[in-house]
């Protein structure tokens, strides 16, 4: 059976043998969690029949498994590939050219390249392994994170490929006509955060390729970069501001760079100056690269403390300093609100204070973004349902209606929610405002904005009374 299956695995791997690697040390080149759910087994072994055995990468299979029946997937997976396929038992460490499966009835995370496991939680009776692990993989091996979905139900490995791409990793999706089931698919696609969208057959390829760019492969440091190429990411930044009206100058060049190069690895180009002809050739690269400069670090209620902070200290304060005023209304400005989940979270807590309160302030949250297409999705309020694991069972049954295949804001908070392009560097602030929440967003900018930003943040508060914040996360 051996030496039968290494004359297919050949055959199907001959296109991209000659991109494969063998690692040097013990430690992968790169680490790639596949998410699969529904109709994943099949998709998951044609991957593995197309990718080489020596590749120096390694694989971490997350599928959703019925805990009632043993699983066979070490077997099934085995005769697909020439790598060591392995069911993970607590701490192993993870090696180069091998194949890891999570085994039935548990969560994993990955922490100083090592594996951890731990039972399932019951929480909201529903589970997202996916999710769980490529956020620990993002956490753990930032750049060198590479997440795959591939054919599922439901939403799970969203939220993964969000944290992902937010640190500098790579997605890949199985495109909808080929999954048994798109589910999974489909809500990652609608992210916009795919790298590559295609069948599994072509993915390995598409990989290797890739990660073997020379931009991707022999990285300089981005300030050297910038000065012997000063001139190509000038014309590059021109390009954005004329079609985004967004100057990039002055963010900072270790994102900047870093972004540009992963571009060009995407579409394959060896040189800036390839790069600026293939943004004239393909306008939608534009496009491409400005999302991708702008990836937002949001969820609902992200970083817990800050959220206690303001339920339990600032949004009484607010009250009763607004209670003292002629105007009874609570204003908020929500800066780089991405596709608003920040936004929602402050509304939804303020309203949660008044239904306890039994008050009945009008509230205006303004959330502002320069990416029209985030502004767009945050204004319809629709959400994966994995976004339950983010949000208190109580406020999830108060706030949010289910609907099919997610759950959307419900009408009373959407409505105290007003969505609007903002460009902080150029266009006047609002007025008058209670609390200005400005998340992951300085930390992108180099210390000239940062300056500019605060300074636009420090005319609009409120003169009366003591509730006036900016709340900063960033360093």
């Amino acid at each position: 059976m051996r030496g039968k299956k290494k004359t297919v695995q050949s055959k199907k791997t001959n296109a991209v043998s000659d991109l494969s690697r063998g690692a040097v040390s013990d430690t992968p080149l790169y680490y790639v969690g596949i998410g699969a759910s529904a109709g994943g087994l099949e998709a998951l072994q044609t991957f593995f029949d197309h990718i080489p055995a020596d590749t120096g990468l390694a694989f971490v299979v997350i599928q959703h498994l019925s805990p009632d029946y043993k699983s066979l997937m070490v077997e099934l997976l085995s005769k697909h590939t020439q790598m060591e396929v392995l069911r993970v038992e607590d701490g192993m460490t993870i090696q180069p050219n091998a194949v890891y499966l999570i085994p039935p009835r548990k969560n994993m995370a990955i922490r100083g390249g090592n594996l951890y496991l731990s039972e399932q939680p019951q929480r909201h009776g529903l589970n997202l392994p996916i999710d769980v692990f490529f956020r620990s993989l993002a956490e753990d091996q930032g750049e060198r994170a590479i997440g795959v979905i591939l054919s599922g139900t439901g939403s799970d490995g969203t939220r993964g490929i969000r944290a992902i791409k937010e640190e500098g990793g790579t997605v890949l999706v199985q495109d909808e006509e080929s999954a048994k089931f798109d589910g999974m698919p489909k809500s990652a696609i609608a992210t916009g955060l795919a790298d590559f969208i295609l069948p599994p057959d072509t993915m390995p390829e598409e990989l290797l390729k890739f990660i073997h760019h020379p931009y991707i492969a022999e990285r300089k440091e981005p300030a050297d970069l910038l000065s012997d190429e000063v001139n190509g990411f000038t014309r590059i930044f021109r390009i954005l501001n004329k079609k985004a009206n967004v100057d990039f100058t002055h963010y900072k060049p270790s994102t900047v760079v870093r972004r540009i190069e992963r571009r060009m690895g995407i579409v394959q180009v060896n040189c800036l100056d390839d790069y600026l002809a293939y943004m004239h050739r393909n306008p939608k690269e534009v496009t491409a690269l400005f999302k991708d400069l702008l990836i937002g670090v949001t969820k609902f209620f992200r970083d817990q403390t800050a959220f206690q902070i303001l339920r339990d200290t600032v949004i009484p304060s607010i009250f009763e300093n607004v209670g003292k005023r002629e105007s009874k209304i609570v204003r908020v400005w929500v800066a780089g609100c991405s596709t608003g989940e920040e936004a929602y979270s402050i509304a939804m807590l303020i309203q949660d204070y008044m239904d306890i309160h039994k008050s009945a302030f009008e509230v205006k949250v303004f959330a502002t973004d320069i990416d029209r297409e985030a502004i767009e999705f945050a204004g319809a309020g629709f959400y994966p349902e994995s976004i339950i694991a983010d949000v208190e069972v109580e406020f999830v049954s108060k706030y949010f209606e289910k609907k099919a295949k997610g759950y959307q804001v419900r009408r009373n908070i959407r409505e105290m929610v007003i969505f609007a392009l903002q460009n902080l560097a150029k266009d006047p602030p609002f007025t008058k405002v209670d609390l200005i929440s400005c998340r992951n967003l300085l930390i992108y900018l180099q210390p000239i904005l940062q300056q500019k930003v605060l300074s636009v943040f420090n005319r609009p508060l409120s003169k009366v009374g003591v509730a006036h914040l900016i709340l900063l996360d960033e360093t």
